[in-house]
């Protein structure tokens, strides 16, 4: 990382722990449904938002893009759609999703928070669809809109956290899924995504490895292993899968590590190009890590990593 980015991470996040507002590089919030949320639920509760130490949101049902414009001269024609995690139950909307956009806008990068909708509501078959179906509508609306925001249409990754983690992954390898109707205004447009971010990713429905509280919420309390099978992003992996960065914990006790290694070997199996680093400590949930002195450094891998797909 540079020593810029550095100081400016530092900065976000000791305003956030102070409770300082930072909101410079917030854009504007854009819907992803303006014409109406699919599978909608006309009788569920509003949108909560809980702040303790991080902001919590949960019973999301109009789900939404929150854009982070760099304001630097030497802006990055990348972008990325970040997926915070929450075990599909809530979002931690700031220590996985704003934070990690101001990051982003620090190193030139424009970034997009993604609140989607949890399955926990919704009934019938497309119950385990509705997340994936969020980030589709979301890449497809970036990819449309991308000179509106000065970026590279082939230039469009997805990042995620934990269970957003599996919602990008699930994007990554799905991406062709038929989710909307042929008239949809956006049918056209391609949903997959350049590049793949995971950070301590759920990957995998086996009940060995998975995080049994996200699978849960996305599948039900005993889905079938047909079900299981097509939501484990490791066994989905073809020779189209966008490549990737992976980090976990050796001691993470919530996501097991041996999620971020499947995915990995699923990778090198179809020869997609990607790079996964694994630290003894850090734990789980830790977001960009610049307090944790056993993974702070992961940031600067990725700049590194996103500087390198440029030279290619």
């Amino acid at each position: 990382m540079s020593e810029k980015a550095a100081i400016i991470s530092l900065i976000i996040h000791f305003c956030l722990m102070l409770g300082i507002s930072v909101t410079l590089t917030a854009q504007n919030t854009i819907p992803l449904y303006p014409e109406g949320v699919p599978h909608g639920i006309m009788d569920a509760p509003q949108e909560i938002h809980t702040e303790n130490d991080i902001l919590w949101i949960t019973e999301i049902r109009s789900p939404s893009i929150e854009v982070f414009t760099p304001t630097n001269k030497h802006r990055s024609k990348k972008a990325v759609i970040i997926c915070p995690g929450g075990g599909y139950h809530g979002l931690a909307y700031d220590l996985e999703g704003t934070e990690i956009a101001k990051w982003y806008n620090s190193i030139g990068v424009t970034a997009f928070v993604l609140k989607y909708r949890m399955p926990k509501r919704h009934t019938g078959d497309f119950k385990n669809k509705i997340p994936l179906s969020d980030a589709v509508r979301a890449i497809k609306l970036v990819r449309k809109n991308a000179d509106r925001w000065n970026i590279d249409p082939d230039q469009i990754g997805i990042m995620g956290f934990s269970a957003g983690g599996h919602l990008a992954s699930s994007l990554g390898t799905h991406y062709d899924m038929d989710l909307f109707p042929q008239d949809d205004p956006y049918h056209q447009i391609s949903a997959r995504p350049d590049f793949m971010i995971l950070i301590y990713p759920v990957i995998s429905m086996e009940e060995a490895y998975t995080h049994k509280g996200s699978m849960q919420s996305l599948l039900g309390e005993h889905p079938s292993e047909k079900t299981q099978l097509l939501y484990s992003s490791d066994k989905q992996v073809d020779s189209n899968t966008p490549q990737a960065f992976l980090v976990h914990c050796q001691d993470d006790d919530v996501v097991d590590v041996a999620n971020s290694i499947k995915m990995f070997q699923g990778l090198q199996e179809h020869k997609i190009p990607s790079e996964l680093h694994i630290f003894p400590k850090g734990g789980h949930g830790f977001g960009l890590g610049i307090t944790n002195q056993h993974i702070d450094i992961w940031p600067t891998m990725l700049e590194r990593w996103l500087t390198q797909l440029e030279e290619k």
